[in-house]
C-alpha cells in the first residue's frame, strides 16, 4: 500500500482517537497539507477499496479493514521510536520525524522483532500507547490534561502530545518526561497557568502546555 493511503488512514484514525478533531476530508487535508480536492479524491478511492465509509459533507469512518491498517502503521511509527530513543537517547522531536519515514517501510516481520528485542513495551516514550501485533490497544488510558489536576497532589507524567521541536526541547530541559514525578503547586485558573515542581525546580506552564501533557496520579 502507498505511503500515502497509509498516512490518509492513519490521519482519520488519530483525529478521532487521539486528537478530537473531526474526520471530514477537509479537516484531513489540512492535517496533511493537501487540498481539499485532494482529499476527496482519496475518500472516494478508499472507500471503493473498503478502507473507509465515505459520505459527502459527512466526517469519514474507517471500516475495520481500514482501522487494522491505520493501527498497524501506528505500531511500528510507535516501535521505531521507542528503538531510536533507546539505542541513540535521540530527542523526542527528531525520533518522531525520523519514525514518520521508516514506518512506511517496515516488515510486519520486523515489527515483531523490534518489539522483542525492546521487550515488548506498551508505551513509545511520548507515552502513546504501542497497539500489540493484532492491532490492538490493551492499555487502559486513566490519564487527565495536567491542566485539570489538582493543587497540591503528586503525578506521574504519562503523556507528551505533541510534535513541536520547541516544546520537546523545553520539556529535556526541564525533565518534563514519560514516567517522571511532578506535583502541582498552584493552578491559576483565571489565567489559565499551572504551578508545578519537578526535580527540585518550580515552573510555571501556560495553558499551551498544560493542555498536551497528560498525567496520572502517582501511586
Amino acid at each position: 500500500m502507498s505511503v500515502a493511503v497509509e498516512n490518509f488512514v492513519k490521519a482519520i484514525y488519530k483525529n478521532k482517537h487521539q486528537d478530537h478533531k473531526d474526520t471530514k476530508p477537509g479537516t484531513i487535508a489540512k492535517k496533511l497539507s493537501i487540498s481539499n480536492a485532494a482529499a476527496t479524491d482519496m475518500s472516494k478511492k478508499l472507500a471503493e477499496r473498503g478502507l473507509l465509509k465515505y459520505e459527502k459533507y459527512q466526517e469519514l469512518q474507517l471500516t475495520d479493514k481500514g482501522t487494522k491498517m491505520a493501527l498497524s502503521v501506528i505500531r511500528k511509527h510507535r516501535l521505531w521510536e521507542s528503538f531510536l530513543f533507546k539505542l541513540f537517547d535521540m530527542s523526542l522531536h527528531d525520533i518522531h520525524r525520523e519514525a514518520e519515514l521508516l514506518e512506511h517501510e517496515t516488515s510486519d516481520f520486523l515489527a515483531d522483532k523490534i518489539s522483542e528485542y525492546l521487550g515488548y513495551p506498551k508505551f513509545d516514550p511520548h507515552g502513546d500507547p504501542i497497539p500489540n501485533a493484532d492491532g490492538e490497544i490493551t492499555t487502559k488510558d486513566t490519564s487527565i490534561a495536567l491542566s485539570g489536576a489538582e493543587e497540591g497532589r503528586r503525578y506521574t507524567i504519562s503523556r507528551l502530545m505533541s510534535d513541536d521541536k520547541e516544546f520537546f526541547d523545553f520539556c529535556a530541559m526541564n525533565g518534563l518526561r514519560f514516567g517522571n514525578t511532578l506535583e502541582v503547586v498552584k493552578q491559576f485558573s483565571n489565567n489559565k497557568m499551572t504551578q508545578i515542581s519537578i526535580s527540585n525546580n518550580t515552573i510555571l506552564l501556560n495553558q499551551d502546555f498544560t493542555t498536551i501533557i497528560y498525567v496520572t496520579e502517582a501511586v
